[in-house]
Order: structure tokens, then sequence, then C-alpha cells
């Protein structure tokens, strides 16, 4: 009988014991309750750590990809090492964390990224889940289809048999999905896997961010951008957790900052011109985090 009490108050205290750890792991200093996934570091946290992350895609260039030598690249980039060097000192402060654009909100909420740079269009949904910055560039949909087989209006995509391809997550499976849900859409998580499956004529057109579709056209011979914008003027901008307004204000007074030396038309210069050209600045760049 003594025996079993004493195993009952052991039992009693070990619970206890546990309970009282876990309420510790959960509480903050200031005694309240830590939420992980609502949590963000400050701009001192961040100079402790001596790192930002940043989300990044690596197969959507000439925006955001990994080259042959594993190194991250392109326009978001580029952008971002700015960041980390006027933040952290040095471009090599940035870690790049790469994502697909379904899981862009995710990696913020879940703080496993610090800012968003992956060719974030701003939404008013997106909005509801976190905080964009001023915006960097500007853009509109556009759609994609073999020579062979042009798709030069919407309508067309109506018919019977057709398959419109698009990415998971992006802001064109949201415009069709809500404008035309008649359409028959074949979506993929990554965008290797979109110009794969028009390639492979599992699908009759791509519809996507106009930028994308006309880099990609012009080193694809036998593909065109049949429509090259439709669906209004969208912007792309740096995202942050929502309620992060710390950080937030650094990226706009940065951008702004920015703005009076021309540093987005230079990321254009370095990294953009060569798909699209001179001329085609203006229409995308966004300086000083203002549309003029």
């Amino acid at each position: 009988m003594r025996k079993g009490r004493q195993l009952l108050m052991g039992f009693i205290a070990a619970s206890m014991l546990l309970m009282g750890i876990t309420a510790c792991e959960n509480s903050d200093n200031n005694g309240g309750t830590k939420t992980d996934s609502s949590k963000f570091a400050s701009i001192e946290q961040l100079k402790k750590k001596d790192k930002l992350r940043i989300g990044v895609f690596a197969d959507k260039p000439p925006f955001g990809y990994v080259d042959s030598e594993g190194k991250n690249q392109g326009f978001d980039v580029y952008i971002a090492k700015r960041f980390a060097k006027d933040l952290l000192g040095e471009e090599s402060k940035a870690e790049f964390v790469l994502v697909d654009a379904a899981s862009r909100v995710a990696y913020l909420e879940s703080n496993k990224v610090d800012i968003i740079m992956a060719n974030f269009t701003v939404t008013d949904e997106r909005k509801e889940k976190v905080d964009f910055a001023s915006p960097y560039m500007k853009l509109s949909f556009g759609v994609v289809s073999p020579d062979s087989a042009p798709i030069t209006s919407i309508d067309q995509l109506k018919e019977k048999g057709q398959k419109l391809i698009v990415a998971k997550g992006t802001t064109a499976e949201t415009y069709f999905t809500k404008e035309y849900p008649e359409i028959e859409l074949l979506k993929f998580d990554q965008y290797t896997e979109i110009f794969s499956a028009l390639k492979d004529g599992r699908g009759a057109a791509i519809a996507n961010d106009n930028t994308e579709l006309i880099a990609w056209a012009n080193s694809n011979p036998g593909f065109t951008v049949s429509i090259p914008a439709f669906g209004g003027q969208d912007t792309i901008a740096p995202a942050v957790a929502k309620g992060n307004a710390e950080l937030l204000n650094w990226i706009n007074k940065e951008l702004d900052s920015l703005g009076k030396e021309q540093f987005i038309h230079q990321a254009y210069k370095e990294t953009l011109n060569e798909v699209y050209g001179e001329g085609y600045s203006d229409q995308l760049v966004v300086e000083g985090g203002k549309i003029e």
C-alpha cells in the first residue's frame, strides 16, 4: 500500500515538473505566451544574428534562380543583397532561402524568413496575411503559347479540350479561378514544371506575369507571348510578416534612399537588360518605391 502511494506521489510530482518545464518553454521573458509562428526578429536582433534571411526563387530567371555554380542570381537577388549590405554591412550576410510561389506566405508566417523577395505580386488577399513594403517593379498578366497554335484571346481558352497552365499560388491562378472559372487550369508547384508542360503539349498556353513570359519566350524558339498584357497593372514588392512594422519601415526608407541613386535601374541593367533591352526599363522599374 505504501509502495503504491509512493508511486502515485512520484507520478504526480513528475507530471507537475513536466508541466512547469512546458510552461517555461512556452512563455516569454515577460510571462506571456510565445507563438513562434507570429514572432519576428527586431532590427537589433537581426544585427546580433548577423544575417538576413531572404526568401527567393530558385527557378524563375531572370528574377530569382540558382546558377551553374550554385549561386543565387537575378533581379530580386541583386536588390536583396543590397538590403543585406546596408543593414548588416556586407552582401554576404544575406542568407537566401529557396521558396516556391505557393509557400511564400507560409515561410513568413512560420518565421523561416525575414523578408520575401520572390517576385511577390501585391494583392488585397495577400495583404491580409503579410505586410508589403513599397514596390520596386510593375507588371501585368500575359499569355505564352506555341507559334503553331497561338492563343490570341482569352475566349479561345474557353473552348472544349483547352487547358491553361498556371503555377500554384500565383496571381494568375487566382485571377482565372475568379474571373474565368469555366477555363480548365493545369496547375504545377514549380516554374520549371509549367514550361515543361507547355513544351510537352499538356496545355494550350501558360498564363503568368508578362515579364516572366517575355524572358522565357525570347530564349525558347517556337513560342511567343501571344497576349502581351491583360488584367490591369500590378506591382512587385518585398514582404514581411504581418505586424513587423520595424523591418517594414526600414525597407521603405531603404527603397526611398536607393531611388536617389537610381539603384533599381542599375539592378535592371545588371540582371534584366540582356533579356528585355534598355527600352523596357521604364515599363518595369519602380524607383524610390513610388509609381509615377
